[in-house]
């Protein structure tokens, strides 16, 4: 395809996917469940951090997690005692444990009282075209407290060459902004012409395809190599073509 007819393609399938309807079977579902603004930050990064595999399982232990939180995510990190961890110890999605769990509250909390929010940490880090120093600054400071190495693997670091698929999608729904209302739009700080792909293996398959990625591996490279090519199709907006490559690789077996 020739960049305005591949730029038309991928225009038509995001107005099919960035729609209300498909938030349900998606994990930005959860969030969806808040309005204030803290409350959304932490359950958008408390699912996003455990959106891989099943999809209906995904939202199950969402739901779970946010019932464990007694729904008000902010306030449990703010004001639990350590006695209301004990009920997250019996959490658990895949390798993301009861453990990790009661660590991410207690960074969440440090950064809400020390850090000025989630908000304030990615806002201050990026440079003029990427969030990747904002992502590298945040794995910095969410790692402060004394924790256990294993719980590393679950926030991605672009220093580790990570594509650091989730957190770019957590940052997707914080950042982006329309009239659909998929995302929510809250860090006005932060341009969504800075925002990166999450890229994964059904939306890097998708991409291959339609030549808009080069490189085998789903790594830091292909993801510079991928958002490069976005954002010549829509500089403003690149990430907006996650809806159409995320939804011609899982609905449409493209």
């Amino acid at each position: 395809m020739k960049n305005t007819e591949l730029k038309s393609f991928l225009d038509n399938k995001v107005e099919t996917y960035n729609q209300i309807s498909f938030i349900p079977t998606d994990p930005v579902s959860i969030p969806h469940l808040f309005t204030q603004k803290e409350d959304i930050e932490i359950a958008a990064f408390l699912v996003a951090t455990f959106a891989w595999g099943n999809r209906k399982s995904i939202l199950k232990n969402g739901n779970l997690l946010m019932k464990l939180l007694e729904h008000q995510p902010y306030d449990f990190v703010l004001n639990h005692k350590a006695s209301d961890l004990k009920a997250l110890e019996k959490f658990v999605h895949r390798t993301f444990n009861g453990n990790d769990l009661i660590f991410f509250i207690q960074s969440l909390k440090n950064i809400y009282q020390n850090h000025h929010g989630l908000e304030q940490i990615f806002a201050k880090n990026h440079n003029s075209n990427s969030l990747l120093p904002s992502i590298e600054k945040f794995n910095e400071i969410f790692f402060e407290l004394p924790h256990q190495k294993r719980t590393e693997k679950h926030v991605s670091n672009p220093a580790k060459k990570s594509a650091c698929k989730r957190i770019n999608m957590f940052l997707r729904w914080m950042v982006r902004s329309d009239k659909n209302g998929v995302d929510f739009g809250l860090w006005e700080s932060i341009s969504p012409s800075i925002l990166s792909c999450p890229l994964d293996v059904h939306s890097g398959r998708v991409a291959r395809k339609l030549k808009l990625l080069s490189r085998k591996q789903n790594d830091l490279k292909a993801l510079n190599e991928l958002d490069d090519n976005l954002r010549k199709l829509d500089p403003k907006d690149p990430v907006k073509y996650d809806f159409a490559l995320f939804g011609l690789g899982v609905f449409e077996a493209f």
